[in-house]
């Protein structure tokens, strides 16, 4: 099935229009002229990896979930490898998966990437049974079981809205069951209301579960307890808060 692209949010000519957070699946189309990699990785150490426990002289396999155009991927990949000395050639040593549900954006990533020796995009829904399948195939190419982190940028809230409760802590166990460690952004609360509205306002039909969610209020902290009571993971640090008001939280398996 081909993934929802964001046509309502374009004008004929093809360039936004008006409110960008009106993408029902969160796959706007130029996400990152207002929300640039920088609000997020002016927070996370380039020393991540080693903090993490990745040996520099092995190879660490990143997977990065809703990657939209890739932007942040690829930003973060260059992010990681900042910490080299000077000279060193070890960039062979970071292999990074990003995914996204619309093909449109993933198609824009990979014309755009400048690292396809390292860095790969196909088009995936996490919340598809299958997709897990998929994952777990690339990760059998470099002999691993899980992925030595998985990046999840402000994407809990848009399968919370279109898939409702269950599928939420669902999306969260499958992340975990995935990664060793899991760097998280959740939208807070008032992201889902504003998302709602912005919805309304182009005349578009709410999102199916809105008015039923029953997990509400502070989504990081129901986050976190869900990873830390049912998936076997725990908190390890907080690199604090976004620009938008968005924490960032580390999360490694026990």
């Amino acid at each position: 099935m081909a993934a929802p692209t964001n046509k309502h949010a374009r004008s004929e000519s093809g360039e936004e229009k008006e409110d960008p957070g009106a993408a029902p699946y969160g796959n706007f189309i130029n996400y990152y002229t207002f929300n640039p990699p920088e609000n997020r990785l002016s927070l996370i150490p380039s020393k991540l990896l080693e903090d993490v426990g990745c040996q520099p002289d092995t190879e660490a396999v990143l997977l990065d979930v809703g990657c939209n155009s890739g932007d942040l991927s690829i930003a973060l990949y260059k992010h990681l490898l900042q910490d080299q000395a000077p000279g060193d050639d070890s960039s062979k040593n970071i292999q990074l998966l990003g995914f996204d549900l619309d093909q449109d954006l993933i198609f824009r990533a990979r014309n755009s990437n400048p690292f396809p020796q390292n860095i790969q995009f196909i088009p995936l829904d996490i919340t598809r049974e299958e997709s897990h399948a998929e994952l777990t195939s690339y990760l059998e190419k470099f002999g691993r079981s899980r992925f030595d982190l998985c990046s999840c940028f402000a994407v809990t809230m848009w399968v919370h809205l279109n898939h409702g409760d269950a599928a939420l802590l669902t999306f969260l166990s499958r992340l975990a069951s995935l990664c060793e460690c899991l760097l998280l952004e959740a939208q807070p609360w008032k992201c889902y209301r504003s998302a709602a509205r912005r919805l309304r306002k182009l005349g578009r039909s709410n999102f199916d579960h809105f008015k039923t969610l029953e997990i509400r209020g502070d989504m990081a902290a129901h986050a976190k307890e869900h990873l830390e009571k049912q998936c076997g993971m725990e908190l390890v640090q907080s690199f604090g808060s976004t620009s938008w008001d968005r924490s960032l939280l580390l999360f490694k398996r026990r």
